[in-house]
């Protein structure tokens, strides 16, 4: 069977006139009589009972059925090969702070690949600065990560503010709890990222305000690894929602009261780039939808208020 025959048919259908497919067609009408007189020869049925008006058989029913399903998985191919015509292989850096890289970025990667299989990503793990720095390097095209210390000149903008959460081993006293209070906490032995990191110094000055210095430190500077840790009773850990938004065996998760510590999670981009094209933005935007689907209120950055809201 030829495509262009079923796609005469569909029209005829939809348009119940083979006067008037000939017309969107831009066919004589012959030319449209003769394809279904050449795909009903084809199939060895009848498509439409000859009459007055125009209906189809029964089997001229079920065919339309699954044309409509061939079509629309044509024309997906037929755009999908437009795409990757008209995109030139290339690639992408991207610069992410965890628990961002390590815990969201995986499915937004699988998605972005489906829909654009010639762009190769490329992910650099590292912290704000860190990613501050790689972008005044031109090494990255930007980063997601949280408010970096050193700006050099670049714009940050947040989209998402995270929680706060302590984490504790299930032989912790406190593990049954469903809430603790910073002043419940004297005496523990906290893991902490080291000792530069924002959100580490808020934290801090927190704990200095509810229990002074009795407390105790022990420096693991991959947030990542503290719940390997804390499942020890090595310590306990405070630190974000996202970081701890896997159930990980042996630890429990209790929110923390009266802490009003929201870490930022942004995009970092060179204070000089207005504008990006659809590929990069196409990236950005399945970023803050995938924080977004987190239920949290969103904060739409506005790279992505100019040119997709």
């Amino acid at each position: 069977m030829d495509i262009r025959e079923i796609q005469t048919f569909a029209v005829i259908v939809k348009t119940g006139s083979f006067q008037k497919a000939a017309e969107i067609l831009q066919y004589s009408q012959p030319t449209i009589s003769m394809r279904i007189k050449q795909l009903e020869a084809e199939l060895k049925i009848p498509l439409f009972e000859r009459g007055k008006t125009l209906q189809l058989t029964p089997a001229g029913t079920l065919f339309y059925e699954k044309a409509q399903a061939l079509l629309a998985q044509y024309d997906a191919l037929d755009q999908l090969a437009e795409q990757l015509h008209n995109e030139t292989p290339r690639s992408l850096v991207l610069g992410i702070s965890d628990p961002t890289a390590s815990l969201i970025m995986p499915q937004v990667i699988k998605s972005f690949n489906d829909a654009h299989p010639t762009v190769t990503i490329h992910v650099q793990v590292a912290d704000a600065n860190a990613c501050s720095q790689a972008l005044q390097d031109g090494i990255i095209d930007f980063a997601i990560c949280g408010a970096p210390n050193l700006m050099l000149d670049h714009y940050y903008e947040p989209f998402f503010y995270d929680d706060l959460n302590l984490l504790v081993s299930e032989q912790h006293p406190l593990a049954h709890r469903k809430v603790v209070s910073l002043k419940e906490l004297k005496n523990e032995t906290f893991l902490f990222t080291p000792e530069n990191c924002p959100i580490r110094i808020q934290i801090e000055q927190y704990l200095r305000r509810s229990i002074g210095d009795q407390y105790k430190k022990m420096e693991v500077t991959t947030s990542l690894s503290h719940k390997y840790y804390v499942r020890e009773n090595l310590g306990v850990s405070i630190f974000t929602a996202t970081a701890h938004s896997e159930v990980f065996s042996g630890t429990k998760v209790i929110p923390i009261k009266n802490l009003p510590i929201h870490p930022p999670i942004g995009l970092l981009t060179p204070s000089n780039k207005t504008d990006y094209d659809s590929i990069t933005l196409s990236m950005i935007q399945r970023i803050i939808e995938a924080f977004e689907n987190r239920g949290q209120d969103l904060h739409y950055p506005k790279i992505l208020r100019n040119h997709t809201k």
